[in-house]
């Protein structure tokens, strides 16, 4: 996808679908279509390790299957082309199978915790494991191949409605996953495999003692000694799924905070540089990206951003991110204002990350408050939520994107995710009948109003 029309999208993650899968796909796209609404962001779908959070999964590869267990479109996947599937993700998906029953077998220890010869790899245990487990393996392969046949068939539907499927690939992997145990080099362990050093920011806007995430930091020497090989292969994946990308925590590919793993807060860490402009050559090289545009990503910009962070976005013609909700303070220079917006931006009310409109508006102090309708020129404080979305959709972002929690005008109650919390998060979900029946007819005025599904086709 390049931002050659002014568009519009939501952001939702498919569990917070009715069914919390895909079941509901086919339906949701005809939302989106009879509302002209181009794009559907969806956060990463991958298997969660340990509760709900998609950003810490088993595989910066595979998909959680429980999300396809009922593919709306399409014909069931014809096992016959198995073979041939498996070909072209066997560097992938050999290692994450086993990863999966080693998992179940060892009662779901971390790698780390697992018996000597698996968990270091021995090439004569793995190829017991490999026949005395075959059925075993082969069940996991075979999910994530129906899941991939699925997901063809509902990208294809999405595209024939006109609308274009907007992925999100955190930066960094879990350590306790398959792409770690297979390949221990490319990262920054001891020699029993615990990470020696683990990633996080540092205090900002959402937390004062910063956010230690734990994931091993990549080591970026190796991955760079082989071209980047392994990022090449994952970019590679998210664009066959994906027409765009936004790589969470952009900014930890020109440098990432780095924490020592005995710190048991991110308050105490080093920036250290990354290679991203290299990685990013490299993958603009292998795509041709000179002929077809420049690469489908989108740099998630938000938090402690530096000169370096900002060139090395521009110097691959990435749009950036803005949220409309950061913008309310005394800064003439804050990205975030609506005036400082520029066009290769994608420009949110809030993310996934954010309290709800209403919620945000609720929590803030009076004095705020009347300082953010002083700002939107309001008198009547129950216009602050739609205001704030028609100020989105007005921009000169060329992706405007909502959340369907703010079009349905929802309180804190329907928040996503607290980031620096694990309680509550990743649970909600709409029901169909909670959907004004003109809600669709409503937000196709609006959106033709300014301009953004111009482009749409009719079913």
């Amino acid at each position: 996808m390049t931002f050659t029309s002014r568009r519009a999208g939501l952001l939702l993650h498919p569990t917070s679908l009715p069914s919390g899968t895909l079941a509901d796909a086919l339906r949701w796209l005809d939302f989106l279509h009879a509302a002209g609404l181009g794009v559907w962001q969806v956060l990463p779908l991958g298997l969660p390790l340990g509760g709900l959070s998609p950003y810490q999964c088993a595989s910066a590869f595979a998909v959680d299957p429980a999300l396809f267990g009922e593919c709306p479109v399409g014909p069931h996947a014809d096992m016959r082309r198995f073979a041939s599937w498996h070909k072209r993700q066997h560097d992938w998906l050999d290692d994450f199978a086993r990863f999966m029953v080693i998992k179940q077998l060892q009662n779901g220890a971390p790698w780390t915790d697992w018996p000597q010869p698996l968990r270091d790899r021995d090439a004569e245990a793995l190829a017991e494991f490999d026949v005395q487990y075959a059925d075993l393996l082969k069940a996991v392969m075979a999910e994530q191949y129906r899941a991939a046949v699925c997901w063809q068939a509902i990208h294809a539907a999405a595209t024939a409605r006109g609308i274009q499927l907007f992925g999100d690939m955190p930066i960094f992997v879990a350590h306790d996953s398959a792409d770690v145990w297979a390949r221990r080099d490319l990262f920054l362990l001891e020699p029993d495999g615990h990470p020696a050093v683990v990633t996080g920011v540092p205090p900002d806007y959402f937390s004062a003692t910063g956010q230690r995430w734990g994931n091993p930091h990549y080591n970026w020497a190796a991955m760079q000694a082989d071209g980047f090989a392994w990022w090449r292969a994952r970019l590679r994946a998210h664009f066959e799924w994906f027409d765009l990308v936004r790589i969470d925590h952009f900014r930890g590919l020109a440098a990432a905070w780095t924490i020592p793993a005995s710190e048991p807060t991110a308050m105490h860490g080093d920036w250290v540089t990354a290679p991203g402009a290299a990685l990013l050559q490299a993958m603009a090289q292998e795509i041709d990206a000179d002929e077809t545009g420049p690469l489908p990503l989108v740099a998630e910009d938000l938090g402690v951003i530096t000169p370096d962070v900002t060139a090395l976005r521009d110097q691959f013609g990435l749009p950036g991110m803005a949220v409309l909700q950061f913008a309310f303070d005394h800064h003439a220079d804050n990205p975030h204002k609506p005036e400082n917006v520029r066009a290769n931006t994608v420009y949110y009310t809030g993310t996934h990350d954010n309290d709800t409109l209403c919620g945000w508006w609720h929590s803030q102090p009076q004095p705020v408050q009347q300082q953010i309708q002083a700002q939107l020129g309001l008198s009547d404080p129950g216009q602050v939520a739609a205001t704030m979305q028609a100020i989105v959709l007005d921009s000169p972002a060329m992706l405007a994107m909502l959340t369907l929690q703010d079009v349905l005008g929802l309180g804190s109650s329907a928040r996503m995710n607290t980031p620096g919390t694990t309680q509550g998060n990743w649970t909600w979900r709409f029901e169909w009948e909670a959907l004004p029946d003109d809600l669709a007819s409503r937000l196709l005025k609006q959106l033709q109003k300014a301009h953004r599904c111009e482009t749409l086709p009719p079913l």
